[in-house]
């Protein structure tokens, strides 16, 4: 009973840490799982003063094994890397958690130029607002250390994106009327939504066709865009969710989920277009899951 209630209580936090940790909610999932396991033997050995403390650790201390299991997969990587896309529903407290928090795609591919160590407190510094101490206790490094590991962090986040002035419902009414303008070919449009030097970037991930290289300028973007509205199958549907705590699209065929875009905005214009079609990379979103 009392382990059931701890996953009530901790599967949010813990699934948010190792989500921003590895960019990948099938390996968060895993990781939140196996942690409860593991949780589970040790805890019927010996008791366990700080549950939470100790489920965090056992979460950080296997993300940032898996992250260097995945490092040599990384380098060879085809095209750009995304994160799996992280698209809400409102049904699942989990994702709910981590909008709170504001999970960008542009924040989380600044965090994965982090090193393993500096992301693990960055993350629970600035996100979590853990001490220095409790920190030290999760990460099993001096707090010294970690406010040192700290402040390094931060200078490697300091391109972090600006916070959109858009309010949520601006945004979402752009995203719509871009996805329309895409529909219905309207160039005008879509290039009035865009900023000048906005970017494309599509993660393919060598299985399937999808941009190698990240497309500037709003005019190659608006003309890739048209080009891919000829190829898209009739029974193609466009769907407006929550994609990593903004407004973005979801494309199926034939029920399968084909690409997941998230958009940036800078100002009151879109800036940045994120599409993951590595279907790897979207395994978790199919309905026969």
């Amino acid at each position: 009973m009392e382990t059931e209630q701890l996953y009530q209580t901790y599967k949010p936090l813990l699934f948010s840490i190792a989500y921003r940790m590895t960019g990948s909610v099938t390996d968060a999932e895993d990781l939140v799982q196996e942690a409860f396991l593991t949780y589970n033997s040790i805890s019927s050995k010996k008791v366990i003063e700080n549950k939470k403390a100790y489920l965090c650790r056992i979460v950080m201390n296997s993300s940032i094994d898996k992250l260097r299991s995945a490092a040599s997969k990384r380098e060879v990587y085809v095209g750009e890397w995304l994160p799996e896309p992280l698209v809400d529903d409102g049904n699942d407290p989990s994702n709910t958690y981590l909008i709170k928090e504001s999970i960008s795609t542009a924040y989380l591919l600044l965090l994965q130029q982090l090193s393993e160590d500096e992301r693990a407190v960055f993350i629970l510094r600035e996100v979590f607002q853990y001490s220095y101490e409790e920190i030290a206790a999760i990460i099993e490094k001096s707090s010294t250390n970690c406010r040192q590991i700290f402040h390094r962090a931060k200078k490697g986040m300091e391109n972090r994106p600006k916070a959109a002035s858009l309010d949520f419902q601006s945004m979402r009414s752009r995203v719509e009327q871009f996805t329309m303008a895409f529909q219905e070919g309207n160039i005008h449009k879509m290039l009035e939504l865009l900023k000048t030097d906005s970017v494309f970037i599509s993660d393919g991930g060598g299985k399937v066709k999808a941009a190698i290289n990240p497309i500037y300028t709003s005019e190659r973007i608006v003309f890739l865009f048209t080009s891919i509205m000829k190829k898209l199958p009739k029974n193609s549907k466009m769907e407006f969710k929550d994609v990593n705590g903004y407004p973005g699209v979801v494309v199926s065929i034939n029920d399968y989920v084909a690409y997941v875009i998230s958009i940036e905005f800078l100002g009151d214009k879109i800036s940045r277009i994120y599409m993951v079609a590595n279907p790897d990379k979207l395994a978790h979103l199919q309905s026969n899951k």
